[in-house]
């Protein structure tokens, strides 16, 4: 019996994201803890910003028309500071000494900068002119009560955060983090530290594709490892479901050899499987599926193939859980090539390569001999992907590639 033919990765990343057609519920989270979380609504500014003329400079505030012919002379009458403002009003002839971020007192409108001024006493002499309204910032010149300056699905970041106090929010409500269950399976598998039998390897491919899980918005659970027994990994699943998640990952057995059983035991568990085998290297054994309300992501076993796939999969999933309606849209960027590549078979390949420098202002990059995908040391001196099309034909140094970073 002859097999589907594989699934292209495209289609495959629109399968996985067509699983999280609508965000999560939201909650109202304090300010300082939204880093990296995703606004469930619009925001709007609750003042304006800066609510009052301030000043861009140390110096004096002054009437453009004071100093119009110099040297002037005017006389001082106060002092504005930061948080502390000169109440009076500045009339012809005077000046108010001024700081940056100050309040521009009533009447004047220029500020005359303090390197262009000679003191004496309580005078003060403009060496220079200024033109009218000079280093004096409008009220309301960064924005106004009421703009919209945040958008729901976007994603809260240092900017952001400075953007929503400055805006003088306390809280913000932002989708809840998806949870992500990851799960280990293998005989083979001991954790760092543990003692390894002769036949045993390091579990590994959980450390990265937990990081990504979580730089992109999650909160993941660490099933750890389970045999490769039906029990084990079948009390696993029923674990991830009774934590709630959203996500359940699964690392190696998902092939169908005779030791890999993942597959089945999500079967028997209820799964309705949404695809299995996507023409990609490395990566070619993922699986998706969904248990009730539980994604399925079954990566592969190879540490490079289970990286590549978080990448290219888990992360836009927890995206689009997350309520980011750029989840799907495309991570690559444009490079050149450093030295030449052969032709492609029908497998979109991800190479991985180390950027050299740049050329024509973007990245130059060069492909590593061995793309074993067994090899982490190679993917840890990576610094992207080259993305391959399936039946690319062959590439020279210099010609453009399209990269993903890693």
């Amino acid at each position: 019996m002859s097999r589907a033919p594989l699934l292209p990765v495209q289609d495959a990343l629109m399968r996985v994201l067509a699983s999280a057609p609508v965000p999560l519920t939201s909650e109202r989270v304090p300010l300082a803890e939204c880093r990296g979380r995703t606004l469930a609504d619009d925001i709007a500014a609750l003042r304006t910003q800066p609510p009052f003329p301030a000043s861009a400079m140390d110096g004096y505030a002054v009437r453009a028309t004071d100093i119009a012919q110099v040297p002037a002379t005017l006389k001082v009458i106060g002092e504005s500071a930061a948080g502390r403002r000169f109440s009076g009003e500045v009339k012809t002839g005077e000046a108010v000494r001024i700081f940056t971020g100050a309040p521009v007192p009533a009447g004047a409108d220029t500020i005359l900068i303090q390197e262009n001024t000679k003191t004496e006493g309580t005078s003060v002499t403009a060496l220079e002119t200024e033109t009218l309204g000079r280093y004096v910032r409008r009220a309301g010149l960064d924005f106004s009560a009421g703009d919209v300056l945040l958008k729901k699905g976007q994603r809260l970041m240092p900017a952001e955060l400075a953007l929503a106090a400055a805006m003088n929010h306390p809280a913000l409500a932002v989708t809840r983090r998806p949870r992500v269950a990851l799960l280990a399976t293998g005989d083979e598998l001991v954790r760092p530290g543990e003692e390894i039998g002769p036949d045993q390897i390091v579990a590994s491919n959980t450390f990265a594709v937990r990081a990504y899980a979580e730089n992109a918005g999650a909160d993941v659970i660490d099933l750890g490892i389970a045999g490769d027994n039906f029990a084990a990994i079948e009390a696993a699943i029923r674990s991830a479901r009774a934590y709630g998640s959203d996500v359940l990952v699964t690392l190696g057995g998902a092939s169908v050899g005779d030791h890999d059983l993942v597959q089945t035991a999500l079967a028997r568990e209820g799964m309705d499987l949404g695809f299995w085998r996507i023409a990609m290297r490395p990566g070619k054994p993922l699986m998706h599926g969904q248990i009730g309300d539980m994604r399925i992501l079954g990566l592969p076993g190879n540490p490079v193939s289970a990286i590549v796939c978080g990448l290219l999969f888990l992360v836009p999933l927890v995206r689009a859980l997350s309520g980011d309606p750029k989840a799907g849209d495309d991570r690559t960027e444009l490079a050149v090539l450093a030295s030449e590549l052969p032709e492609n078979d029908s497998r979109q390949d991800y190479l991985r390569a180390r950027i050299i420098g740049q050329k024509d202002g973007h990245p130059l990059v060069e492909s590593f001999t061995r793309q074993d995908s067994s090899m982490l040391r190679i993917l840890s001196e990576a610094q992207c992907l080259i993305v391959r099309e399936a039946h690319a034909a062959a590439s020279k140094a210099g010609e453009t590639c399209r990269v993903l970073r890693v």
